[in-house]
């Protein structure tokens, strides 16, 4: 096993930004996707496995790190002092330690980091990492597939397991010794657990009524996933789900604070925002694959829940993308 190796200059990673958000052709603007931020995607078979703290690779960067995936890769963060941001796809949230943060593969992230922030960050390939957990343990897939800020309790005990199993981890990075693909996978799978007895610690204090309106309105959403580009009757969903339209949209203003209908096309804007910045295709090309027949309603649509067409949208977002002409000039000296 070849453990990744660090030290991309800054120098390299700029030329791959400018490469991916300033070229004259739109269709090179596409989310940059490495093993490990700054350093170029190996197969995922070659590295199942790296430790590292989070200061290793964000100060480099001053704090922050733009928008990329790793393409087979997980990554789990645990924050130990300081705070920041984390973008989602094209969602943000902000976070403080302490507190995991879980990024699946082919999520689009990026950091702002806080000066003072510290903390391991484990990246392994996420197939064979499931393929493992699936044979003991199917229950725990669940809390690796989708992203998550997950805050802590100090006075935790599954909180308290975590840093000894990291600490574990990097042992087993630094040496190479026989097991050590084994050893490393099987405490990358204790720490899943862990995870999983926290998610399950802070659902258990929901109230049981909010815990089965949560699971409706996660059946509804996990539904909207699957089916949001074939623009399904709201009554559809409500069928699914034992209900009636009306019922359904009560529920989801209940919980969510919009209707059933907001729900869905929230979701479509979504879908729609992430293509036009992380792309190339076209504006025709993006309505079809969203499900929409014509071109120029997908363009009222899209106006109508953001206040921009698509092309402006896409030009705001990309240039809000570009590196700073500063920061271009004292890399160059680097």
């Amino acid at each position: 096993m070849q453990v990744v190796k660090r030290g991309l200059t800054i120098r390299a990673h700029n030329s791959i930004i400018r490469a991916s958000f300033q070229g004259v052709n739109v269709a090179t603007r596409v989310i940059p996707n490495y093993s490990l931020y700054g350093v170029q995607a190996q197969p995922a078979w070659q590295n199942w496995f790296d430790f590292e703290w989070i200061p290793q690779r964000s100060r480099p960067y001053n704090w922050k790190i733009r928008p990329h995936q790793h393409d087979a890769l997980i990554q789990i963060l645990y924050v130990t002092q300081g705070s920041g941001e984390v973008l989602f796809d094209h969602a943000k949230a902000s976070f403080s330690a302490p507190c995991l943060l879980i990024i699946p593969a082919q999520t689009v992230h990026g950091f702002d980091f806080s000066e003072d922030v510290d903390g391991p960050v484990v990246t392994a390939a996420q197939r064979p990492l499931e393929s493992l957990i699936s044979l003991a343990s199917p229950e725990l897939l669940a809390s690796l597939r989708k992203p998550a800020v997950m805050a802590l309790d100090d006075a935790s005990g599954h909180a308290q397991a975590l840093m000894p199993l990291f600490l574990a981890m990097e042992r087993e990075a630094q040496i190479q010794a026989a097991g050590q693909l084994t050893a490393g996978m099987a405490l990358l799978t204790a720490i899943c657990i862990q995870v999983a007895r926290l998610t399950q610690t802070n659902e258990a204090s929901v109230s049981k009524a909010h815990s089965r309106k949560s699971a409706q309105i996660e059946k509804f959403r996990n539904m909207v996933d699957e089916h949001f580009t074939r623009h399904l009757p709201i009554g559809d969903y409500a069928g699914q789900l034992g209900i009636t339209p009306g019922q359904l949209s009560r529920l989801c203003r209940e919980v969510l604070g919009m209707s059933s209908l907001d729900v869905v096309n929230a979701r479509v804007i979504h879908e729609a925002q992430r293509g036009l910045v992380y792309t190339g295709n076209s504006i025709k090309q993006l309505a079809y694959t969203l499900g929409f027949a014509d071109e120029n309603y997908f363009c009222r649509f899209f106006r109508k829940h953001t206040g921009l067409s698509p092309r402006e949208f896409r030009a705001k977002a990309m240039s809000a993308m570009l590196i700073p002409a500063t920061i271009k000039s004292t890399s160059a000296n680097v």
